[in-house]
């Protein structure tokens, strides 16, 4: 009769788990880190409401805040730089008007728009997730061009620079690259 040394043995189910439940995630940020970037987001998203609610298009603020998440919370992920966000928010928004051109806004718009967005960013080299729901908000609303894109350009400027100031204050590098 073998027995098993102690290098080929199964690990105890409680092992297993714990092992299970760690994961590989990253280990947790600082509390200073993660209350500096709250902070940032909050007040970044309160000039932004501010801008949204004055131009009366507060359906903006849900895909810029996943904006700012990704600026505050993983500044360095490549869909957090300033190319992604600034670019990825205008070039879904023209997306969007660019299918209203042919088809009328709705639902069936909105998809489409989302879609050819997702293609767009990635041929221009500028991936941002949540900027694909702004082309489902240009089509889904067909809000008036200048305004809107004015808006938006500003909007993800500030997110931006409200995310260069609170990654500087955290000490975390942001941008890692501009364009």
């Amino acid at each position: 009769m073998t027995t098993q040394t102690s290098e080929t043995r199964t690990p105890a189910p409680t092992s297993r788990i714990r092992s299970f439940l760690a994961g590989k995630a990253p280990a947790p940020a600082s509390a200073r880190t993660v209350a500096l970037g709250t902070a940032t987001s909050v007040a970044a998203l309160l000039v932004l409401a501010a801008g949204a609610v004055a131009l009366d298009m507060p359906l903006l603020i849900p895909p810029l805040a996943a904006s700012m998440a990704l600026v505050a919370g993983a500044p360095a992920l490549p869909l957090a730089q300033p190319r992604s966000v600034v670019g990825g928010q205008l070039l879904s928004a023209l997306t969007g008007f660019a299918v209203l051109l042919v088809a009328e806004p709705g639902i069936w718009a909105a998809a489409v728009a989302g879609g050819l967005a997702l293609g767009a960013m990635a041929l221009a080299r500028t991936p941002h997730s949540p900027a694909a729901a702004t082309a489902l908000i240009v089509a889904l609303q067909a809000p008036p061009f200048w305004s809107f894109t004015g808006l938006l350009a500003v909007a993800a400027s500030v997110l931006v620079l409200v995310g260069l100031v609170g990654n500087r204050v955290s000490a975390r590098p942001y941008p890692v690259y501009w364009w």
